[in-house]
């Protein structure tokens, strides 16, 4: 039994540490506050028990006495628990009062440190919370002070007179008093500070102002909490150095509806170009109802000329019923190998297998095209080991050529449980940009679940990967404004790029 006191970081998911991650993915139990990326409990096995015990502003889910108590009856369970907080555990997160209940009740713990919001969300938005030549040391500060306290508990004077640079976390609710509070002590009202709400996030908000000002701009500008105040004259350097807000797709917000396995590279790509990734997964990969076709191939492998790949899936797919065969590529010595593009042709090599073709249009029609011009195929046994319902047109020109083609079922696309209610309303609120489809299928589902009215009025741009998938909006209604020229996902995410950030 043990109990990790784990830090989750600011919110933007990269920040999460090393060990931290590697603590997820063995705990039996999470323990968990509001998060700024709930994506982060993925991380867990699904077998994992996850808990919510968030705090929030007038909403606690369990008092913090039961909290600690929850910790140590789960350790005695004997389980290792995984104690997610926000930011660091042990900066204004209570989690030391965690740890002394532990210890008080024999539990082994750890604390794994994480990337507090009170350095990470000024670094985003381009302040050093040290500099050289304005501050060479860092205060940092609870804002959340009840109001109706007869005196403040922090001495105003020694922050006013430090000559340090003040970090204030929590303390929107009490921005006035607290610039107040440092003028009446002495603070130049002039001095530069800064509001950074949602730091590390997406949708990141960022303000320089003075001392002075600063409550009547927020006010202004409409900024709420979560923020961090920054008090001193680094707060001038965010002009230089705000690098984080000037990323291309910065402000832009995406719905990715890949399948949830498929979905990471393009979301990772998307979020490092600044933008907001909503996953929407429509589809779900699983194994076909019935694998006799694929295993009979598989056990007949010598007499094909050729193997044809769809998809990443279906290689996978294909791999692992040759493993359970117990064999593995050299199985393939005889054959020749087509893959429909790079990204299949890449999981390919991962096995070990160099595609012996490639179109260069990456759409069915060119598979078949290529292959005419590549070799014979009349007489030629071809095995297409793909997904359950495609489309027919490959198999169906490669048999007017005169080859003999087995199409195996090697998983299968069913339309996933997504979660709708955030994208219905961003969409009717109209703050989605733009909404990307990797393939016909991922159209159709989303659209079984998002009404095609709903998507027209939102004004969010509709990206496909490809004419087919194009096709498919347009036969729904619905206009297809951003295609690449090469159909993939990295030009996919090129194109979106463009389209919203078109380099001058």
């Amino acid at each position: 039994m043990k109990v990790f006191l784990l830090g989750a970081g600011p919110g933007d998911p990269g920040l999460l540490t090393v060990k931290a991650r590697d603590v997820l993915a063995g705990a039996d139990v999470i323990v968990y506050d509001a998060l700024a990326f709930e994506g982060l409990l993925a991380l867990a096995p699904p077998r994992a028990e996850r808990i919510y015990v968030g705090k929030v502003a007038g909403d606690h889910a369990l008092p913090q006495e039961q909290i600690n108590a929850l910790l140590v009856d789960k350790a005695r369970e004997g389980k290792i628990v995984a104690r997610l907080k926000g930011g660091d555990p042990y900066i204004f997160g209570r989690g030391g009062e965690e740890g002394e209940a532990l210890h008080a009740a024999g539990v082994p713990f750890e604390e794994v440190p994480g990337v507090s919001s009170a350095v990470a969300a000024p670094a985003y938005a381009g302040i050093p919370l040290t500099h050289r030549d304005f501050s060479s040391s860092v205060t940092i500060v609870t804002g959340h002070e009840n109001p109706a306290k007869n005196r403040s508990a922090h001495n105003w004077q020694a922050l006013a007179q430090s000559a340090s640079t003040l970090v204030f976390v929590m303390g929107m609710a009490n921005l006035p008093r607290i610039a107040g509070n440092l003028i009446s002590a002495g603070l130049d009202p002039q001095t530069p500070a800064a509001l950074i709400h949602r730091g590390t996030m997406p949708r990141q908000r960022s303000l320089v102002s003075t001392v002075a000002q600063l409550p009547e701009a927020a006010r202004d500008k409409g900024f709420s909490s979560p923020s961090v105040v920054v008090v001193g004259k680094v707060a001038e350097l965010a002009e230089k150095l705000n690098w984080f807000e000037q990323k291309p797709l910065f402000g832009k917000s995406v719905v990715v509806t890949r399948a949830r396995e498929q979905a990471s590279g393009i979301a990772s790509a998307l979020s490092g170009l600044g933008a907001e990734v909503l996953e929407f997964p429509t589809i779900e990969i699983r194994p076909p109802a019935d694998f006799t076709a694929l295993d009979s191939a598989v056990a007949l492998l010598a007499d094909y000329g050729w193997i044809v790949f769809t998809s990443g899936n279906g290689v996978r797919s294909f791999f692992d019923r040759l493993a359970f065969a117990g064999k593995d590529s050299r199985a393939l010595a005889g054959c020749k190998v087509a893959a429909i593009g790079p990204a299949t042709a890449g999981v390919l090599a991962a096995y070990g297998i160099r595609a012996d073709f490639v179109p260069e249009r990456f759409v069915a029609e060119s598979v078949a095209d290529g292959l005419l011009c590549a070799a014979p195929l009349k007489g030629q046994r071809i095995l297409l080991p793909r997904a359950a319902r495609a489309r027919d047109v490959l198999p169906q020109e490669l048999r007017r050529a005169g080859a003999q083609v087995d199409v195996a079922n090697a998983y299968e696309t069913v339309p996933a449980n997504a979660c709708r209610d955030e994208v219905l309303s961003r969409l009717a609120e109209g703050s989605l940009d733009c909404v990307s489809f990797g393939s016909s299928s991922t159209v159709e589902n989303f659209l079984a679940q998002v009404p095609a009215d709903v998507v027209r009025r939102s004004g969010a741009r509709l990206a496909a990967i490809g004419p087919v998938t194009a096709k498919t909006l347009r036969d729904n209604g619905l206009e297809c404004r951003i295609m690449p020229r090469e159909y993939t996902i990295p030009a996919l995410v090129e194109a979106v790029r463009d389209f919203f950030a078109p380099c001058p």
